[in-house]
């Protein structure tokens, strides 16, 4: 249609141009005519042109249109194809799976089939069992009804020999009545005298015996259970020094820690309140000081600077003063963690940050919290052998130190200061009365008091568990060695097992058995009342005599 409308304009034009040359004349219609004629072949040929293509362009879009019906019929195709095969294979899973419940049911049925041959096996040997033992029974029926008829049989004979006897005793009676001048009631009276004081005589020498066998398994049972109680406990040592050893990666950083003119190592040391001691020990730095938690946080603040490389007056303040606070936290974890470990439960948030300070204090050389907790243990174990309350005994074995780690009143002992704080903060009376008493400073009130003083010992003279310093340790032993010396009559003295045992051999001729008791007394006391030692010491007072003769 749209190459037809230039042609329909050209023939409306020729038309035109003819009526228009009958008007003006023919020589200019023919001109005219000529004219038209050109252009009317000129707008057929672009008519044609433009017809031609516009019908490329037709069966070009045509041919594209097939190509994405074709493209859309193929990928629907493969869209179905792949639906077909995942189908197939679900489908063959399925049949899979079926076979194998198949092959399961199967197998179980051959196991039921089994068991029930078992079952058939088993019952027949039962009824086989339960025949022999209704056999058996019936023997022992049998049995039962003829000792029952001897049992008759021996009663009738007891009774006639009772009768027999009373008659004799009768007899017997009258004769001796006659004989000795006495009624039966006098006879009776005075045997029953002497039978009275003979048993007197016996129930004394019985319970005396009763009494010496009472100590003695007593003491035994104590032993055993203080061993018993030492076996299952093992707890760890640790060892602490007044100084500790920080490794470095090499000596070049010394010169950081030190600073110009010393000042880096003068802020640190003001800060901590430790000395850091740099010599020419190989890639170390010595922190000596005797406060362990300072030592901790000089130990932790230096490692913080090495590894940060910024070692200056500033950033030394800023670092101990954040590992302080840290260091804080961690006590308050520790202790949170030592009661849940021990299963104590209801402690006061102040003793719990006291029980994780114990962490980072010794005495004499045994780690506080170690010993409190050793000593915790061995109270729960003694008290549930003894039959006391296993949980108050472990409370106040864990507690029975705590006046070490307070800063508060100084000057009173830490058995004491220990209980004040476990009054203050809501402990209950026996628990508070253990602690305070478990180096005699009180009297002691409950049960458990007197468990946390041997626990306590225990923990403390436990062979490695303490060390001195070898001074103060050679000091005490020639102080125990003069003491013992000192008194009258004594010949000899020697401190044995690392100080916890003195022999005093005494002269036979000036010393007697009894006075060598008296002396062992007065000489503990006087031990116990002038001198400081860990645990507790044996003296053993020695006395013999010997004859010496020379054949010549």
């Amino acid at each position: 249609m749209e190459y037809l409308i230039p042609a329909i304009i050209s023939i409306v034009g020729l038309i035109a141009g003819f009526l228009l040359g009958k008007k003006s004349g023919i020589g200019a219609a023919s001109g005219k005519l000529k004219e038209a004629n050109r252009d009317a072949s000129n707008i057929v040929e672009k008519a044609r042109l433009q017809a031609e293509a516009v019908l490329k362009e037709k069966e070009l879009k045509s041919k594209e249109v097939a190509i994405q019906i074709e493209a859309k019929a193929q990928k629907e195709a493969s869209r179905i194809t792949s639906q077909a095969e995942d189908t197939l294979r679900k489908s063959r899973q399925k049949e899979n799976s079926i076979n194998q419940k198949n092959n399961s049911l199967k197998n179980k049925e051959k196991d039921l089939d089994r068991a029930k041959e078992d079952l058939a096996k088993t019952k027949g040997q039962l009824e086989k069992e339960l025949e022999v033992i209704n056999d058996k029974k019936a023997k022992l029926d049998e049995q039962r009804a003829s000792l029952e008829d001897r049992k008759k049989a021996l009663k009738a004979k007891h009774e006639k020999v009772d009768a027999q006897f009373e008659k004799g005793q009768t007899e017997l009676a009258l004769k001796l009545e006659k004989v000795a001048g006495l009624s039966a009631e006098d006879a009776k009276e005075q045997l029953m005298e002497t039978m009275k004081k003979k048993a007197e005589s016996q129930a004394m020498a019985h319970v005396k015996d009763v009494i010496d066998e009472a100590n003695h398994r007593a003491n035994k049972e104590a032993k055993k259970i203080i061993i018993q109680t030492i076996q299952r406990t093992a707890a760890e040592h640790a060892i602490e020094n007044s100084v500790s050893v920080f490794n470095l990666e090499s000596d070049d950083i010394k010169g950081q820690i030190i600073g110009r003119e010393g000042r880096n190592i003068r802020a640190l040391e003001a800060a901590t309140g430790i000395e850091i001691i740099v010599d020419d020990t190989p890639e170390a730095v010595v922190i000596s000081g005797y406060d362990p938690l300072r030592r901790e946080i000089a130990r932790l603040s230096l490692h913080r600077l090495v590894a940060d490389g910024r070692i200056h007056p500033a950033r030394i303040e800023e670092v101990v003063n954040k590992t302080r606070k840290q260091l804080e936290q961690q006590i308050v974890e520790i202790g949170e963690r030592t009661v849940i470990d021990m299963n104590i439960h209801g402690l006061h948030p102040k003793l719990i940050r006291l029980v994780g300070k114990m962490r980072f204090r010794s005495s004499y050389g045994q780690n506080l919290l170690q010993h409190s907790r050793e000593t915790a243990n061995l109270c729960a174990i003694m008290a549930s052998e003894l039959g006391v309350d296993e949980k108050k005994a472990k409370r106040a074995g864990l507690l029975h130190d705590i006046g070490k780690v307070s800063e508060d009143n100084p000057e009173l002992s830490h058995a004491i200061l220990g209980m004040e704080l476990c009054k203050k903060y809501n402990e209950k009376p026996d628990i508070c009365n253990a602690v305070g008493a478990h180096h005699d400073e009180i009297e002691m009130k409950y049960m458990i008091s007197p468990l946390v003083q041997a626990c306590d010992a225990i923990s403390g003279s436990r062979p490695g568990a303490r060390r001195e310093i070898l001074e103060s340790y050679l000091k005490r032993i020639k102080e125990l060695e003069e003491l013992a010396s000192s008194y009258d009559g004594v010949e000899k003295a020697y401190a044995i097992q690392a100080g916890r045992e003195l022999r005093v051999i005494v002269e036979s001729d000036r010393v007697s058995d009894q006075k060598s008791e008296d002396l062992s007394f007065e000489i503990s006391q006087k031990i116990q009342a002038e001198m400081q030692y860990p645990g507790q010491i044996k003296v053993t007072v020695i006395r013999e005599r010997r004859a010496v003769n020379y054949a010549k």
